[in-house]
């Protein structure tokens, strides 16, 4: 019986913790977005990542291009995969505010949360294989091959250019769900404690 309550006791002060520091999190004026996003080429293989930015600084329309100092992304980063779900390679585009390659290419509407027009990300760091997504959003994107850091790369698969954006779920969301499944854990120990 006691053990039934001492395992009550720690769950709620975990909640309570955690809830907490979430609040203490509300109070940071940098409100970092993160999003995912997903490409399905036409002959299955397919690209994840994701990408951050501050929602208080971004305006409506995120545009970055090049290598340096990005204006407003924080993070992008993009794994390929082959139609067996084996791994060709994972790439930080942009890390910590600066972007690796020459080529990339990335147009957000902040508002719509959206991908639109040019679009080159991954690779373009000058090793002969890399892989990169390179298109334009709605019309064609295609995941393609260096060969050798000169322009020449193969085509490995396409789409006509969709990709999909979803916003990943906030913290307070996941700390209410943990709340629900303790409700879900508190009603279980009482069935046992009447039980025995």
């Amino acid at each position: 019986m006691k053990n039934i309550f001492a395992k009550i006791a720690t769950i709620a002060a975990t909640s309570t913790a955690l809830s907490v520091g979430i609040a203490a999190g509300a109070n940071n004026p940098a409100q970092a977005v993160d999003l995912n996003f997903n490409w399905l080429g036409n002959a299955g293989y397919s690209a994840v990542g994701s990408f951050s930015y501050d929602e208080a600084t971004a305006p409506t329309i995120i545009s970055e291009s090049g290598s340096g100092a990005t204006k407003f992304l924080q993070s992008l980063n993009v794994s390929f995969l082959d139609p067996s779900k084996n791994l060709l390679g994972t790439y930080n585009t942009v890390n910590g505010g600066v972007s690796q390659s020459n080529f990339f290419t990335f147009n957000f509407d902040t508002s719509t949360q959206k991908l639109f027009g040019p679009f080159d990300i991954a690779g373009g760091t000058g090793v002969i294989g890399e892989y990169f997504l390179q298109g334009k959003v709605g019309d064609s994107l295609a995941l393609r091959q260096d060969v050798n850091q000169q322009g020449t790369s193969t085509l490995v698969d396409q789409n006509s250019g969709s990709i999909q954006v979803s916003k990943v779920p906030e913290p307070a969301s996941i700390v209410g769900l943990l709340a629900f499944g303790m409700l879900g854990l508190g009603s279980t120990l009482k069935k046992k404690q009447a039980s025995c």
